[in-house]
């Protein structure tokens, strides 16, 4: 048990990562061309940034109640949510 919340942790920091790399993308973006685009999606990864936070912070703070049946679920969810941000952080970056 303990090791696939260990590997879920691993996998929302690298969210966290990647997110701080796709702020900093879109920073640039909009220094560049002051376009609203770009603010709207600093936002919206700044809110899956915190939700990575309080998921490390929750793993680590409330480890034994999590039910063990759940953990693979949730780090399918976060494996998943960090393919779709390396894809939209390759798309950007192109």
């Amino acid at each position: 048990m303990e090791l696939i919340m260990t590997v879920s942790t691993i996998v929302s920091g690298a969210n966290m990562v990647a997110l701080g790399i796709l702020m900093g993308v879109f920073g640039k973006i909009y220094s560049k061309t002051k376009a609203q685009l770009p603010l709207g999606m600093i936002f919206f990864a700044g809110l899956l940034f915190l939700h990575n936070a309080i998921t490390v912070y929750a793993y680590f703070s409330m480890m034994e109640l999590y039910a063990a049946a759940l953990l693979p679920y949730l780090l399918a969810v976060y494996a998943a949510e960090l393919a779709g941000i390396l894809i939209l952080l390759k798309i950007t970056l192109q």
